[in-house]
Parts: C-alpha cells; structure tokens; sequence
C-alpha cells in the first residue's frame, strides 16, 4: 500500500509496534529542542536520571521565553541552562538571538529527521520535511537520554490546499482555519499532512 510522507518517517525511525493507528509504537529520535519555560524542567529532570546524552542525538537549548531581566529569576534559570548544556554537550543558544522554533527552523532542522521537542511549536520543522512531535518535559528528559520516545501512532489526515492565499494571509490563517471550522480537540491523535498545488505557494517562516 502507498505511504504518505508522515507514514514513511515514522517507518524509517520505527523500533517496535505497527504502523496501526492508535498502536503504541516506540521511534528512534534524531533531536530534541528545549527552551527556557518547559525545557527548564526538562534538564533538571534529564540530570536526575543520571544518564549521558544519548550517542548520536542533536540536543538544542534555546532561550526565548523568559528574556526580561527584572529580577534575577531568569538570570539564574539561563546561567544553569548556559552550563547544563557545556556539562552534557548540548547546543546552546542564548537569549537575544530570537524565537526557539524558528532559530531550529533555521538551523538546525532537516528532512527526513525526527524531532522530539518540549514547545508547543515543535511541528514547525515539518516546513521542511522533518516530523516535529511537541512532548512533555519528562518525556523529552528520557529522549534526551535513550533516543527513545514511546507514543500512540496517529490517524494521518490528508488536508489538500488549492489556489492561493490572499495578500497578507499566511499559512498559519490556513492552521487558524482548520482551527475555528473543527475546533482546537479535533487533531488530538492525528497528524495533519498537507497535499495540493496550494502547498507550493506557501512561504516557511
């Protein structure tokens, strides 16, 4: 049976179970990105494990979120971020340099690569071929140390794009969309791959 492209990455990096929606299957993970708000966590929670980084993984800490420099909170959290990743061999990014998921965008990302990431906006790396999968901290902490990530394997919804967007309209209208016609639940459990002439005209970030 054909494949789609979602089906093709998550069969290339498939370690155990089928590709049955809704089965449990077990992905070998190509990098991880973290941030300041969630990631923080996540490093914590990857040091309490008491595991290196796992050989071969592309680890990303980038700061963004917590930029302003009121009180020393966020100073303190960035000098730890600063030197967790120098501990374990991270990429490091600091604050001022821009936002998370469009710096991996820029690069870091890479077709055919598997992303697990601890930001809402981690699916933005499928701009250029990559599965972006958004993770809790936890679960990128043991990622982040196996190169391992335990998930239910989505139903892949075919969304096919005609004609142009309007001046002004960005692809994220299109998301916006979707959005506001089958509500914020309906994606739960899926993966939305987008097909059509209309897929050419949009611009990635």
């Amino acid at each position: 049976m054909p494949m789609n492209l979602t089906h093709k990455l998550i069969a290339e990096h498939l370690l155990d179970g089928e590709l049955s929606p809704h089965s449990e299957i077990v992905l070998r993970v190509d990098q991880t990105l973290t941030e300041d708000a969630t990631g923080l966590t996540a490093h914590l929670q990857f040091e309490a494990l008491g595991l290196p980084l796992a050989p071969g993984l592309q680890a990303v800490s980038l700061v963004d979120h917590g930029t302003l420099q009121v009180r020393p909170e966020n100073a303190i959290d960035h000098h730890y971020l600063r030197t967790m990743a120098a501990r374990h061999g991270l990429h490091y990014s600091p604050p001022g340099n821009g936002i998370c998921h469009l710096l991996f965008l820029a690069h870091f990302a890479r077709p055919g690569a598997l992303l697990v990431g601890a930001d809402s906006h981690t699916p933005t790396v499928g701009a250029v071929g990559s599965l972006g999968i958004g993770a809790g901290g936890l679960e990128v902490a043991v990622a982040m140390a196996t190169a391992r990530y335990h998930v239910r394997m989505p139903a892949v919804v075919g969304i096919e794009l005609s004609g142009k967007l309007h001046p002004w309209v960005s692809a994220k209208d299109v998301i916006l969309e979707l959005l506001r016609r089958l509500g914020t639940r309906w994606g739960v459990g899926k993966a939305a791959e987008f097909t059509g002439p209309g897929v050419t005209t949009l611009s990635v970030p």
